[in-house]
């Protein structure tokens, strides 16, 4: 993990709201606190998994099982070695039977720009002047995006201002945001663009 990522994140607080599930305090990488564990690290994550059928059960080890997983990973890790590390593992460990395949031909490969690049600090400063609040900086997010076409292919530096917050329900049938969230929201944005018409420094 690099400098600038894990001193962006030595101001981030993670905390879960009323209503979510606690986080096993053991949970992901040894050593690392949690916003590091959540916004700076790979994560792999079963999304769901069948063995046997579960409409005729059995009482015998049913012969097939599946599971569809995802890797949630950073800039710093080459995703072309996922499937031949987990492969090795698994025969390292006597699992001899177990196919591992891609689901997509094509992945969405992690971007970050770098906290220390002049722009994240401007946006900073902008955001403050306008909220009165200093903003937490989150040098990766979570989402299946396709940033690299702008900040590697374009070498255009960019910048991601949530106006969300952690319970939005995102993708749910009742996902929602916050009156407040937006008025802030359109401040912060208002506030960005007079600030970048007054010129972004090292243009």
């Amino acid at each position: 993990m690099p400098n600038s990522v894990r001193a962006a994140l030595g101001g981030i607080e993670v905390v879960p709201g009323p209503d979510d599930p606690s986080i096993d305090p053991w949970w992901g990488e040894p050593g690392f606190t949690a916003a590091e564990k959540v916004f700076g690290w790979n994560t792999f994550e079963v999304l769901s998994f069948i063995t046997g059928n579960p409409e005729k059960p059995q009482n015998a080890v049913p012969p097939f099982a599946e599971a569809v997983c995802q890797i949630r990973f950073v800039v710093d890790t080459d995703p072309d070695t996922f499937l031949p590390a987990i492969r090795d593992h698994f025969a390292a460990n006597g699992y001899e039977g177990i196919e591992v395949d891609s689901m997509r031909q094509e992945i969405m490969r992690a971007s970050r720009l770098d906290p220390d690049h002049p722009a994240v600090g401007w946006a900073s400063r902008s955001i403050e002047r306008t909220l009165g609040v200093k903003p937490g900086v989150i040098p990766n997010s979570g989402g299946s995006l396709p940033n690299d076409i702008f900040l590697d292919m374009l070498g255009m530096p960019t910048l991601w201002v949530p106006h969300s917050y952690a319970g939005c329900s995102q993708h749910a049938p009742d996902e929602h945001v916050l009156a407040p969230l937006m008025r802030d929201g359109l401040r912060m944005m208002t506030g960005l663009f007079w600030d970048l018409g007054d010129g972004f420094p090292g243009r």
